[in-house]
């Protein structure tokens, strides 16, 4: 059976994990200034945090909606790192990428060194 939810980001996270995540990543203090709620600034622990976030929609909203940026920004990286890597390795071993055969093209498509 095909994953029910594959471009759910949250899907089989608990909030606590999720919480744990955002927590380890930018501090109590990182998140406060990200999300502006009293659980990250006031005495804040993840019992706390849970407790005020399962009865404030709005809060547990803006939570989870770090947490899936945070996610897509690592997935996009970690797609550019790919891609640049595998550039390298065929710049090196002296491959011509796709898009980059032939001369070097100046502005208004003038080949170097010479006329319009």
């Amino acid at each position: 059976m095909p994953d029910e939810h594959p471009k759910d980001p949250l899907h089989g996270m608990t909030l606590k994990a999720i919480v744990e995540a955002l927590q380890a990543r930018y501090g109590w203090a990182g998140l406060a200034e990200r999300i502006d709620i009293g659980c990250f600034r006031s005495d804040p622990s993840v019992p706390s945090s849970l407790k005020f976030l399962r009865a404030t929609p709005w809060a547990r909203a803006q939570v989870e909606g770090l947490f899936v940026a945070d996610a897509l920004r690592a997935e996009r990286n970690r797609k550019r790192n790919e891609y640049r890597a595998l550039r390298r390795a065929r710049a090196a071993a002296g491959e011509v990428l796709e898009g980059e055969e032939g001369e070097d093209i100046g502005d208004e498509g003038e080949a170097e060194g010479g006329e319009p």
